[in-house]
């Protein structure tokens, strides 16, 4: 593949000058659930005491401290969701959101790692600089602007635009008196009660809503052009709670992840393998929840394959509940326009409406929006290979933390994260500067990073790197293969160039 600045790496054993200006030795992006996690392992890890986190926004936590919608939990179980080095203690395994954000912030508390991050600094570029083998980064830190230098960048930045949500052109919306609402930026004030609502979208925002509007609201309508794949799962564990009576919380939160990761990854790679026989499954569960009646080949059987897209999760049927009780129903069909009271769909039929919900999507984002260079040249991310998904090729002392999209996200960043820590211990046993990622092999092909055909991930992909058709470039969405390739793999390795430079004090 093509350098993404079209030029060869740097040559071996330059002499550099040491730049002064706040400068740190490693710099974390991002104070969400990865960015605590990166923190925890640079300090395991003895590599580096030294770092700091930029973060954005005001507060720690990323995703969870940005959704506030009613009902907002995780589509993962806890046990798998959760750190391994701090286990989730309480009996459920899927989370509220508050639940979440507030692990996330005693985490960080915890481990001292609170104290090492900057709010309101939100990178806007990183610049390489090969003679000094130092990233430089522009700041945005309220009203100033800030320069920081750096060795080595890690980005926890996540995948979407936090600033909006995704919400597509739908006719006649602004002649809507009613109020218009998307799930990233829900205002708490919101007054639903005896409201009829309509929630545009079937992905997991939407059967989060539903359920939870339904309680105080009139009547809600999940309104979706076409279906999605939902499954039920307890919100207890009850393999953690049995074994909770008898073994120490310490043996039973790591019996449980594993126990979890190894379903997540069977139901996945049999989703792959035997579609067929993963629908039957889901429609035979469907019918127990709906019954004979519900219309269920419309309503929640896609034209797609399980895993194709990502599979929805509800706890304790809660959806199902809500549309046997008569509170909620799910339509079917495509939008014609929206009225003043309501949705007009093409069917003919019309759906009363006070609120309507733009439960859509989001807004993918790379990096943050960062943009980067390399000795003054752009980098073109999108021309970029994911080394081991942590690393890009051609671009030095860089690395990324991106979770899975078929399982728990902290499955793979803690993975991810763990093997930067040893990284840069390497790197510092060996005195070497600097570490770029360089494709070897010249019949490797391209593909997409993300994995999933959902319309959000096909309208931003072109954004964000590709992964290869081999390794160690191809990502295998398998918590267990990943296991064993980043404890195990060493870093004497064809495909990673490292530098040792000598540096000149001024």
């Amino acid at each position: 593949m093509a350098s993404p600045r079209g030029q060869d790496a740097p040559p071996h054993n330059k002499r550099v000058n040491k730049m002064a200006t706040k400068h740190i030795e490693t710099i974390i992006v991002g104070a969400g659930l990865s960015g605590i996690c990166a923190g925890y392992h640079l300090q395991k890890s003895g590599s580096d005491s030294e770092y700091i986190i930029l973060e954005a926004r005001d507060n720690i936590g990323g995703t969870w401290d940005l959704f506030r919608y009613p009902g907002i939990r995780s589509d993962s179980d806890m046990f798998t969701l959760g750190y391994p080095f701090r286990p989730w203690q309480k009996t459920h395994g899927i989370a509220e959101g508050p639940e979440i954000l507030q692990y996330i912030v005693d985490t960080a508390d915890t481990f001292d790692i609170t104290k090492k991050i900057s709010f309101r600094h939100r990178v806007m570029e990183a610049s390489w600089d090969s003679q000094q083998a130092l990233w430089t980064l522009t700041v945005h830190a309220n009203d100033e602007q800030l320069t920081y230098t750096c060795q080595f960048l890690l980005l926890c930045t996540g995948y979407y635009r936090y600033e909006h949500g995704y919400t597509p052109k739908i006719p006649g919306m602004e002649t809507f008196k009613g109020l218009k609402l998307h799930p990233q930026h829900w205002p708490q004030d919101t007054e639903t009660k005896g409201k009829r609502i309509v929630v545009i979208g079937s992905g997991a925002t939407a059967m989060t809503l539903v359920p939870a509007l339904a309680q105080t609201a009139e009547h809600v309508t999940m309104l979706q052009r076409s279906p999605t794949y939902v499954i039920s799962r307890p919100r207890l564990d009850l393999f953690a709670n049995f074994f909770g009576k008898w073994l120490p919380n310490k043996w039973v939160y790591h019996l449980t992840r594993f126990k979890n990761a190894a379903l997540h990854t069977l139901f996945y790679q049999l989703s792959k393998k035997r579609p067929e026989r993963v629908k039957r499954h889901i429609h035979r569960q469907l019918k127990t929840h709906l019954g004979p009646d519900f219309d269920i080949e419309k309503h929640f059987t896609p034209a797609y394959n399980p895993w194709d897209q990502r599979v929805c999760l509800i706890p304790d049927a809660d959806l199902f509940h809500a549309i046997n009780a008569g509170t909620a129903s799910v339509e079917t069909d495509h939008i014609e326009r929206v009225t003043e009271d309501g949705i007009q769909l093409r069917s003919g039929k019309h759906l009363q409406a006070d609120i309507i919900v733009t439960a859509t999507g989001l807004d993918l984002l790379a990096f943050g929006g960062m943009t980067f260079t390399y000795d003054e040249e752009p980098i073109d991310i999108s021309q970029t290979l994911s080394y081991r998904g942590v690393m890009l090729s051609g671009v030095p002392n860089l690395a990324f933390v991106f979770g899975y999209t078929n399982a728990s996200w902290t499955l793979k960043a803690n993975m991810a994260c763990e093997y930067i820590g040893r990284l840069r211990s390497y790197m510092k046993r060996k005195q070497f500067s600097t570490c770029t990622p360089t494709v070897q092999q010249e019949d490797i092909e391209t593909q997409p990073l993300l994995d999933l055909k959902a319309g959000y991930i096909k309208r931003g992909e072109s954004k964000f790197p590709s992964q290869g058709s081999q390794a160690p470039w191809r990502m295998y969405q398998n918590v267990f293969l990943d296991a064993f390739s980043f404890k195990w793999s060493d870093f004497d390795d064809p495909s990673l160039q490292f530098e040792s430079l000598v540096v000149e004090e001024d």
